[in-house]
């Protein structure tokens, strides 16, 4: 079974409630209207009703049983209790009117709707930038416990053929700590979607054919989540094809019990990661579904600006299937 057939099949009758800051974007409203009625997620538009009922209109939605949420009219009541929260949460770092101004941005308003427990997760990003989607969430819904740094992910899948790839969204540059701390985050996504990680920290070079700090951080980064997860199958450093081709691996690394065999790949930089996914999606045909941010106490979703109907629907699922 399709992964995403398998996280609809397992989500379908929970309820579980996801904000849509971009309410009025024509693909994230027709793929609210797909996941409300598929009954794998209930969907929350924010926008005003005329903007959303006239674009529902325009392409032949129908918003029967969808929630719409205008920020502009939402009870005092309630309002006023958010800003309380935000102005608690921000504490000495903004002031009563900063918190109001904040909280005509839509991605702010969305997520302290996560914050405070009205909805279980949030999709955004298809209209505005990352920084606008993940500034909030560092601010408000903050990493979990004992994590510094948040990542982003994708899942490449082609066929059968499923693997997760990381950081290729959030972080420019990675020391050892942090590419450890998103090796043991990626582990936990492969995980979610039903896969026995076997984790490769990548590089130019595999088990010391090359020298250079590059290199070494990356070994040391392995060590890291050896230390910390003694159990899970992770290996490195290895080049991409020792990590991947069974009969390179087998010459490069023989006696890694990850060479040849990763569906998790760690990459160094961002610059290695984003460039990697794309050359993987547009040259091997595989459909790239992300980023997914890990690392967050509660899952916010971080879409590309050329995302498409399609896109929403497998990120909304994805962050469904990320609640505890």
């Amino acid at each position: 079974m399709d992964i995403f057939e398998k996280l609809a099949q397992d989500l379908k009758g929970q309820g579980r409630r996801i904000v849509f800051p971009e309410g009025s974007d024509k693909r994230i409203m027709g793929a609210a209207v797909r996941l409300k009625a598929d009954g794998v997620v209930d969907p929350v538009l924010l926008g005003s009703q005329a903007e959303l009922k006239q674009v529902a209109s325009e392409n032949n939605f129908d918003l029967s049983g969808i929630e719409i949420l205008d920020p502009a009219t939402y009870p005092a009541a309630d309002k006023q209790a958010m800003h309380d929260a935000l102005l608690e949460r921000r504490k000495g770092k903004n002031t009563p009117e900063e918190v109001d101004q904040m909280l005509t941005d839509v991605s702010y308003f969305g997520t302290m709707l996560v914050y405070l427990g009205k909805v279980d997760g949030m999709v955004s990003g298809a209209v505005h930038s990352t920084g606008a989607t993940v500034r909030p969430a560092l601010q408000i819904i903050k990493t979990k416990p004992g994590q510094k740094r948040i990542s982003g992910a994708f899942i490449m899948q082609k066929g059968e053929e499923r693997y997760i790839f990381a950081d290729c969204a959030i972080n420019i540059e990675l020391d050892a700590e942090t590419m450890a701390a998103v090796a043991l985050q990626s582990a936990e996504t492969a995980e979610l979607f039903g896969l026995d990680p076997k984790v490769a920290m990548l590089s130019f070079s595999t088990k010391g054919s090359a020298k250079g700090e590059m290199v070494t951080k990356v070994a040391e980064a392995t060590k890291l989540v050896q230390a910390q997860a003694p159990t899970l199958a992770v290996d490195g450093e290895l080049q991409f094809d020792a990590a991947f081709v069974p009969e390179v691996g087998a010459l490069k690394a023989p006696d890694s019990k990850v060479a040849g065999h990763a569906n998790v790949f760690v990459f160094p930089s961002l610059e290695a990661g984003n460039i990697g996914y794309k050359i993987a999606q547009r040259f091997g045909g595989f459909e790239a579904v992300g980023p997914i941010l890990q690392g967050l106490n509660a899952p916010i979703a971080d879409l590309s600006r050329g995302t498409s109907e399609e896109d929403v629907y497998k990120v909304a699922l994805i962050t469904a299937a990320q609640v505890k």
